[in-house]
């Protein structure tokens, strides 16, 4: 590997080989320009160097002898026969992840109204709705990924539920991704949904404000994560899912809160737990700001400012959705747009994707897997270009 700094880097070369932030994580491919707009985005993050054990040139230069692609099964696979899903089987599952998150907002909503108006938390309960998730999203995983990102979330109505949720779903798929066994996976799910609960003790034109908090208003939501330890606390919940409450704002680096505790004494749980926020707050529009695309995101955590995130968990985050992650709109290099719908394991820069307009001879959905010199992903697509 040769270390390039990003300011010397010409905008728009091309490399003859995949360019990294360390040695891990792609930000571009051979077919992808090294864009102003990169390099602005990088020296604004603080990233001095790239590396790559390629060369930068003045344009794309294609290889002599493309490597083969894979399946999943290993056979090999040429770009006529890559895979197509029926368009009804897609749709069906779309709908039915649709209805599954609907249902899980809805169902929050409700058991937050109950705990403020009741003053009643039913631990067995969100277990075992906690257990349908982890069981659909190990079935219907990238499914689901797809209406978190289709759903443009109305986050002035029901800000709570709709974080819990999306925070949950990402913190299960993290758990899944580095192993973690089911009554664990259940037990974190069951924290992630819970961990803002102190909130519920806050009036709502402060989590849901449009300006800048004063100082005397940032001191009352800092004192949400103590509140909601003592609620779950007061209902008998497992310490570990209480802890997570409590620390889901510390930080590796000690600048979080309440307690600015150090890497080595926050919970694995509340590590999970802060990654997810941190990707589903960069990805998720708010009031008084608009939502980053699921590439730039994952860039901006993998930047990791200040050494806020443990380094095991976003890996853990950006290898299971892709640096190219499921819902993310994309430019294809033979000019069609499409979306990501799904990862492959085997070559994580070459993700799944669904074509825009693009049907098999018998009317089917064509899905494709990106894959070198034959079709890749030129940059990501932002709303209003899907839309036109």
């Amino acid at each position: 590997m040769q270390n390039y700094n990003v300011k010397e880097i010409k905008p728009n070369s091309f490399f003859s080989k995949p360019v990294y932030l360390d040695e891990v994580f792609v930000i571009t491919a051979p077919e992808m320009p090294f864009t102003e707009q990169l390099s602005s985005l990088l020296i604004k993050w603080k990233f001095v160097d790239v590396v790559s054990e390629g060369e930068p040139h003045g344009e794309y230069i294609r290889s002599a002898s493309p490597p083969s692609v894979k399946s999943n099964s290993g056979g090999g696979v040429t770009q006529e026969s890559f895979t197509a899903i029926s368009q009804q089987s897609d749709a069906v599952k779309l709908e039915k992840a649709n209805i599954f998150y609907s249902g899980l907002i809805t169902y929050v909503e409700k058991m937050f109204i109950k705990a403020i108006i009741t003053n009643d938390l039913d631990y067995k309960d969100v277990t075992e709705k906690i257990r349908s998730i982890v069981e659909y999203i190990k079935e219907e995983r990238r499914f689901l990924i797809r209406v978190l990102k289709n759903i443009e979330a109305e986050m002035d109505k029901n800000y709570l539920a709709i974080h819990s949720v999306r925070s949950t779903i990402l913190s299960i798929i993290i758990g899944t991704y580095i192993k973690l066994p089911n009554h664990r996976l259940i037990e974190l799910g069951v924290a992630a949904l819970l961990h803002e609960v102190g909130m519920l003790k806050l009036p709502q034109n402060l989590y849901l404000s449009q300006r800048p908090l004063n100082a005397s208003e940032q001191k009352v939501i800092v004192t949400h994560p103590v509140l909601g330890y003592s609620i779950l606390k007061s209902f008998d919940f497992p310490v570990a899912i209480c802890l997570a409450a409590l620390e889901h704002h510390e930080r590796e680096n000690a600048t979080g809160y309440p307690r600015r505790m150090t890497s080595d004494k926050i919970s694995l749980y509340s590590k999970i737990i802060a990654v997810a926020c941190s990707y589903e707050a960069l990805s998720t529009k708010r009031p008084h700001k608009e939502a980053k695309d699921g590439y730039t995101a994952m860039l901006e955590l993998l930047r990791n400012e200040g050494k806020q995130y443990d380094d095991t968990i976003v890996k853990a985050l950006v290898l299971s959705l892709s640096i190219y992650p499921i819902g993310l709109y994309v430019l294809l290099s033979n000019g069609k747009k499409a979306q990501v719908v799904d990862v492959n394991p085997e070559t994580p820069r070459f993700p799944i994707v669904q074509v825009f307009g693009d049907v098999t001879p018998d009317g089917k959905i064509k899905t494709v897997q990106t894959a070198a010199n034959v079709l890749t992903i030129v940059r990501p697509l932002n709303r209003s270009e899907i839309e036109d």
